[in-house]
């Protein structure tokens, strides 16, 4: 637009500077006051020197400084073919560039050596979109022979979130070393563990007498104790070629004494491992599963709520409705343990284990327990899940107590508590199981706190007028143990869990200032560094009597958004 002033109209032809290109490259390929003449091999192009000068730092240097070019009237460009340089200095004078999958890498070899630094950018910009898993390992090193860093970066990108489709490729085989260390190290590559493991294994064993001796420094980027335990104890505690390495053997028996030992892991050569955080990758999900929903019956449905998200989401149902089961988290993956199965009018106690995978959004049949069980409670420690108490198949109130071995996949029992109680809190912490409360088989409160000694296998009591825990969660805090039962109203048959250091509440019943005993959809976070509740929204619908849990996974890995 003109725009006018005191001394008269600045007019401005917005055409003129692409006019006068156009009008340049005319005179060009009309030879018409052309003094220099641009060569690739036998390909020669007539140019003016001042146009070529004015295009790039390179062409300013050769034809203004004092080099011989300055007056010859023929230059050669080493390293350029005739087609690339056609494709230049059409960009000289008309600021386009065709690119495309056949040119665009001597284009952008010849961009950077001529210092067209938007002509490489560009090109940097169509490899950057025809990126994939496939050839991304190939890009990383392309970008750094071109010392592209976007290029370089984005690649990267890709390699670290595609990494199981990474892994597979034969460009994987071909990093060095120092480049493989580099890339399964990064805590941003989002992967499994035992995929981690896998990948290293293949890269050594491509070329196994030169890459052996590399094996001790790579296999320290593998973190063991996010492996699952059954992988470990199968397919790396034993393996011959880590065996070969003395160092790779101290690596696997103190991985080996904190995933199986029950007795603790203050092993001075533990702490290594036990301090390595998991990947970037690794997101905390919030799931709730069964339970009475909407004061109905009670429902198969699972639901997934993102931190990062803020959203709830359906997954695959139960397959069958169970009342009053049990549920964990052990290894990514959850298990429902017990419950009364209720089909076509017919309830039956329930001995089976269901086990959802994430990454499949399935459900599948685990090994059952060696006793039907519903009322119960369960809780995970190490590779282990105990089942304790609840009513059995005639209706008793039971004290036994029943272990799965997530390794051998077997059942077992273990001794009985001193007084079966239907719904206590449980909680582990320090090798110890807890159960706080809970009540006998005519509903009356039980004041006791009983103690499980996980390694010992042995139990002990104690009577306290502190307790009287019914239908109310316990979780672990920090380094406390939480019974999760007056908050900022009186409620029963909630759940509860820990994410990221805050606790959260879901559901449950509670008491009106009129007596009366009403459903709840509230969902609601407990921070202890500032001690305050937040609500969180409302779950989708009203629900009690339902299992809370926190599942640790890769979202990109399996059927989670």
């Amino acid at each position: 637009m003109d725009e006018e002033s005191p001394d008269g109209l600045l007019f401005k032809d917005h055409d003129f500077s692409s006019d006068l290109l156009r009008q340049l490259n005319s005179l060009r390929q009309s030879r018409i006051l052309t003094d220099v003449s641009i060569c690739a091999g036998a390909r020669e192009i007539p140019c003016h020197r001042n146009v070529l000068a004015s295009s790039s730092p390179y062409f300013r240097a050769m034809f203004c400084s004092s080099f011989r070019e300055k007056s010859e009237a023929k230059v050669q460009l080493k390293g350029i073919d005739p087609p690339t340089l056609d494709q230049i200095v059409s960009y000289v004078y008309t600021g386009e560039a065709r690119i495309a999958a056949d040119n665009v890498l001597p284009v952008m070899e010849a961009a950077s050596m001529l210092q067209f630094p938007k002509l490489f950018e560009a090109c940097s910009s169509y490899l950057q979109s025809q990126l994939a898993p496939s050839n991304c390992l190939g890009m990383i090193r392309l970008s750094e022979i071109l010392s592209c860093e976007t290029l370089k970066k984005k690649a990267r990108e890709v390699a670290l979130t595609s990494f199981p489709e990474v892994a597979a490729s034969a460009d994987l085989k071909e990093l060095c070393a120092l480049e493989l260390r580099d890339y399964l190290g990064d805590d941003g590559l989002c992967g499994e563990e035992e995929k981690v493991f896998e990948a290293l294994m293949v890269w050594i064993k491509h070329d196994l007498q030169a890459r052996k001796r590399y094996m001790q420094e790579l296999f320290k980027q593998v973190r063991l104790q996010y492996i699952h335990p059954a992988f470990f104890h199968h397919f790396i505690a034993n393996d011959a070629l880590l065996q070969s390495s003395p160092a790779c053997q101290i690596i696997l028996e103190t991985a080996k004494r904190q995933m199986f030992s029950l007795c603790g892991t203050s092993v001075p050569d533990c702490k290594l491992l036990l301090h390595v955080p998991p990947r970037n990758s690794y997101q905390d999900f919030l799931i709730l599963l069964g339970g009475r929903k909407d004061s109905q019956q009670t429902t198969r449905d699972v639901l997934l709520y993102s931190k990062q998200t803020g959203q709830w989401q359906s997954l695959a149902k139960l397959p069958t409705r169970l009342y009053k089961a049990s549920a964990v988290t052990l290894h990514r993956s959850v298990y429902v343990l017990g419950g009364m199965a209720v089909s076509s009018g017919r309830s039956l106690v329930s001995h089976n284990v269901y086990i959802f995978s994430p990454k499949l959004n399935q459900w599948r049949l685990g090994e059952p327990m060696l006793v039907a069980r519903y009322s119960h409670r369960s809780t995970a420690h190490k590779n282990f899940i105990f089942s304790i108490g609840g009513i059995g198949e005639g209706q008793e109130l039971m004290g036994s107590m029943e272990r799965y071995d997530s390794i051998c996949n077997v059942w077992e029992s273990m001794a009985s508590m001193p007084v079966g109680v239907l719904h206590p809190a449980v909680a582990v912490k320090d090798q110890r199981l807890y159960l706080f409360g809970g009540e006998d088989i005519m509903q009356n409160p039980v004041r006791l706190i009983q103690v499980y000694h996980i390694s010992r296998n042995s139990w002990f009591k104690m009577e306290t007028r502190m307790i009287k825990n019914v239908c109310a969660p316990a979780v672990v805090l920090g380094e406390r143990i939480v019974i999760v039962g007056d908050m900022k109203d009186w409620r029963m048959h909630h759940g509860a869990t820990v994410m990221g250091n805050k606790l959260y509440v879901t559901g449950g019943r509670r008491l009106t200032t009129d007596c009366n005993i009403e459903d709840s959809a509230s969902f609601d976070c407990y921070d202890p560094e500032t001690d305050t509740w937040t609500s969180q929204g409302q779950l989708p619908h009203k629900l009690f009597d339902h299992a809370c849990l926190t599942l640790h996974c890769i979202p990109r890995t399996s059927g989670l958004p």
